[in-house]
């Protein structure tokens, strides 16, 4: 008799951006001639740059001619774009071989996909409030979860410990939701911590574009001895506008070996059999993000989202309340006003000015009474809405 995957009952009932959904739709249903502003799920807004749109349709056109048709691409990549994000990572100061790149349809479906290289048994640590999906696959893969507190005390940037201990350490800087980033030193602390007790970190970088301090690691491979324990998961969904192109590249080095066992082999592995290949459309599409045009070009968009993050920042300032994020992050996270639950600060916002950002609930335990704005949305859009925000808070 088959038998489902009990681990399901132990979700929560509804994805958190599913929620957003719904509560947004019932509430237009009700109140149509309402302009709802929407700055929670952390979709792009602007379209892909000239570069990638021109390098698109020269790929499409390459499909249309048998001397220059692709079929199945290679499982780990595109060579030409290993190289070229091999390149990247060399500007940072880090030393990735093009071999240790792995390209992917995203970094959601690596997040997943990575922990196949690990065993049922292993446990997992994860700084709350984190990104939904850390939780969700390790609940279903059966794992134990280690959850890890952070809050205002410590800037949402909790540093080793022994309550940190565990098999697998998730790190994401700049973070979602929070938008606090680590800065050298700190994220060395876990580099360091991570070797000393033979856990693999899995540092999610992909926000890592929106840096813009000299001190605050782009890569975790510019820390010494972070080629021995970690693995990086980057998109170009925020970096190029490609949330709905999808494409993303995981590293994973060649030094990095756990019970005798090369992780680097072990994921070239599971690529041959779990996938095959990233379309050569999208590849060569991503592979125009790295030339100099489109670093140009996705430098003009980033301006527009970081421009939309200083509103933001404006407006909170303004009405005194505590935040962190925006500088180095596309996020901001504030503490609700008169000690308002997440989710009662979402209808209120929702109710009163039609402005959408995310509980913090929806991010673990230590969200609960702080609130998520994302800096992608339309920048008219976002101007209004700051305003908005300002005006109600300055109210209160």
């Amino acid at each position: 008799m088959l038998k489902p995957n009990p681990r399901y009952r132990e979700l929560k009932d509804s994805y958190l951006f599913n929620t957003i959904y719904r509560k947004t739709s019932e509430y237009l249903e009700k109140n149509p001639e309402k302009q709802v502003l929407r700055m929670g799920v952390g979709d792009v807004s602007l379209p892909l740059c000239d570069a990638v749109i021109e390098a698109l349709h020269r790929a499409v056109d390459d499909q249309s001619a048998a001397a220059t048709f692709h079929g199945y691409m290679p499982e780990c990549g595109d060579a030409a774009l290993r190289k070229a994000i091999a390149g990247y990572y060399a500007q940072m100061g880090a030393a990735v071989s093009e071999q240790e790149i792995f390209i992917s349809s995203g970094a959601c479906d690596d997040l997943g996909d990575i922990l196949e290289l690990f065993d049922q048994e292993n446990m997992v640590m994860v700084v709350e409030p984190a990104y939904p999906e850390y939780v969700d696959t390790n609940i279903l893969a059966g794992r134990k979860i280690i959850h890890l507190s952070s809050g205002i005390e410590n800037d949402f940037l909790p540093l080793p410990s022994a309550q940190a201990k565990a098999d697998i350490l998730y790190l994401c800087s700049p973070n979602n939701p929070t938008g606090a980033v680590y800065n050298r030193s700190q994220l060395q602390a876990w580099v360091d911590f991570a070797n000393e007790i033979g856990a693999v970190i899995l540092f999610d970088a992909a926000y890592e574009i929106f840096i813009e301090e000299p001190d605050i690691p782009h890569s975790i491979y510019t820390l010494r001895g972070a080629d021995r324990c970690a693995i990086e998961i980057c998109s170009l969904s925020k970096t190029a506008g490609f949330t709905g192109t999808r494409l993303g590249y995981t590293v994973v080095p060649q030094n990095l070996i756990r019970g005798g066992m090369h992780l680097h082999e072990m994921w070239s592995r599971n690529r041959e059999t779990r996938t095959n290949g990233v379309s050569y459309i999208l590849q060569k599409g991503a592979l125009a993000v790295f030339t100099p045009e489109g670093q140009q070009q996705i430098q003009k968009n980033l301006r527009v989202y970081k421009e939309n993050a200083a509103c933001f920042m404006k407006a909170l300032d303004a009405a005194g309340i505590w935040y962190c994020g925006g500088k180095n992050s596309p996020y901001l996270w504030m503490k609700c006003p008169d000690g308002m639950s997440g989710w009662t600060f979402f209808d209120y916002l929702l109710q009163k000015i039609q402005v959408v950002g995310i509980p913090g609930d929806g991010f673990g335990d230590c969200g609960k009474g702080y609130f998520r704005f994302s800096t992608f949305g339309n920048p008219e859009e976002t101007r209004e809405a700051a305003d908005r925000l300002c005006k109600l808070l300055a109210k209160e």
